[in-house]
């Protein structure tokens, strides 16, 4: 499921990130890679912020629709 329909609170484990090649690499280089841990902290209108890597990263509903979690 995309990380846009996660629950708040909850701990997910990162499957596959999509879209093109430069939004990939956007989101590698913020920590979202397959195997991560990723934790949705809270949803705010069109933001999701999550922790990842031991850092909170604020990201667009477009973007996380991009990274399927488990």
């Amino acid at each position: 499921m995309p990380l846009s329909m996660v629950s708040t609170g909850k701990s997910n484990v990162i499957r596959k990130v999509g879209g093109k090649e430069e939004t990939r690499k956007f989101l590698e280089n913020l920590g979202f890679v397959a195997g991560g841990i990723v934790t949705v902290i809270s949803t705010a209108g069109g933001s999701i912020i999550v922790n990842i890597k031991d850092s909170r990263v604020a990201i667009g509903k477009d973007m996380a629709n991009k990274i399927m979690v488990m």
